[in-house]
């Protein structure tokens, strides 16, 4: 059974590694990355092996996943947000935290609310606790990192996400707010969009899966 859900933990690590990879390049001005495109299947990833294997092999693919962002974040990947002609980095270390706390506590809340709805139609389970999982990971991952109200790392990691804090326009059209509230809205949006499209994905190999285990 262990071998069985090895791939899920190389997928897993996989998508975490690519996406650390990918944030580092931009879409439409910086109001994206590439990795917000990926970074989202790691729910997918979770709740397919939460359905066919249970909750403890998914959480062993949880913590695979957040062993490999940490080291990822920790050996120099950075955010690379660009915008009006400036480039800015945020501080490695606390991008590092904020990362791996997010995604831990989201993919752990991700089993949670799967497992409790775990009896009903194939759809309210995936969906339901991808919605739950995107909206922790999308709040706590920006908030730590880039608001003005977390000051646990020192002035100079303050300094070097101040940029973050400047007053733009809400989705570029909407009322002043500070940039990364713009940025975590957007990145919600997309994990939104990509939950409901995880939905045709999921009941497909968790039906192959299924099928090879019987």
């Amino acid at each position: 059974m262990q071998r069985a859900y090895i791939p899920g933990i190389i997928a897993m690590a996989t998508i975490v590694v690519a996406s650390n990879i990918l944030v580092q390049f931009l879409l439409l001005d910086g109001l994206l990355t590439w990795g917000a495109f990926t970074y989202p299947l790691a729910f997918l990833v979770n709740d397919i092996m939460n359905r066919v294997y249970g909750v403890g092999p998914a959480r062993k693919v949880v913590f695979a996943g957040f062993l490999t962002g940490v080291v990822c974040s920790l050996i120099g990947t950075q955010i690379m947000l660009q915008g009006d002609g400036f480039t800015y980095a945020a501080v490695p270390l606390r991008v590092a935290v904020a990362s791996g706390t997010a995604f831990l506590i989201a993919q752990l809340a991700d089993i949670t609310v799967f497992n409790s709805l775990r009896g009903g139609r194939w759809w309210r389970a995936p969906l339901a606790s991808t919605l739950v999982g995107s909206a922790l990971d999308t709040t706590l991952f920006f908030t730590i990192a880039f608001s003005a109200s977390v000051t646990v790392f020192g002035a100079d990691a303050d300094a070097a996400i101040s940029w973050a804090w400047e007053p733009v326009p809400f989705m570029l059209s909407g009322p002043m707010a500070p940039l990364w509230v713009t940025l975590a809205f957007a990145d919600w949006l997309v994990k939104l969009s990509l939950a409901l499209i995880a939905l045709i994905p999921f009941k497909v190999i968790v039906a192959r899966l299924t099928a090879q285990a019987a």
